[in-house]
């Protein structure tokens, strides 16, 4: 499911909308579209995806997202466990290495000031994906965090 679509399958809103993007940014919403377009279309794992796209909306507070990607996650055969311990992954066996180097990138490219070595994260990626797999992983984590900030600015009541 799309971030523009979820109002129109009656999921649980936080808040009126107080910047209705589809009626004043169609053009830049439907660009995003054909990017997420894309996306799924790449050699990443739609699991995969749904982690970083819910740890990186865990991270930016963004309920409205992590509502809809933990549902999409679920009706794609994640299983609960995984997902409630998402917010813990460094603490727990149930994730693979190649799902923990995904996650600690998104981490890195979230949160400013980590002080984290991107070039370690990155050669650690390198064990478990291609660079094209690398530059996709990037773009879902732009694209996320993209994502958070406009539901932010439609929903939240505060940040």
């Amino acid at each position: 499911m799309s971030h523009t679509s979820m109002k129109a399958k009656g999921m649980t809103m936080l808040a009126k909308d107080r910047l209705d993007l589809r009626t004043h940014a169609p053009i830049t919403l439907g660009a995003f579209e054909k990017v997420e377009g894309l996306i799924a279309e790449s050699g990443i794992d739609p699991m995969l995806r749904h982690l970083v796209k819910l740890r990186v909306s865990q991270i930016n507070g963004c309920a409205y997202c992590v509502e809809m990607h933990s549902r999409e996650a679920r009706a794609d055969g994640e299983s609960s466990q995984r997902l409630d311990h998402l917010v813990v992954w460094r603490e727990v066996d149930i994730f693979t290495d190649a799902e923990k180097a995904a996650l600690a990138w998104a981490e890195a490219l979230t949160v400013h000031g980590l002080g984290v070595s991107l070039d370690a994260l990155h050669k650690n990626l390198q064990q478990y994906f291609s660079d094209e797999d690398i530059a996709t992983l990037c773009t879902v984590i732009v694209m996320i965090n993209t994502w958070n900030r406009f539901a932010i600015a439609s929903h939240n009541a505060q940040f």
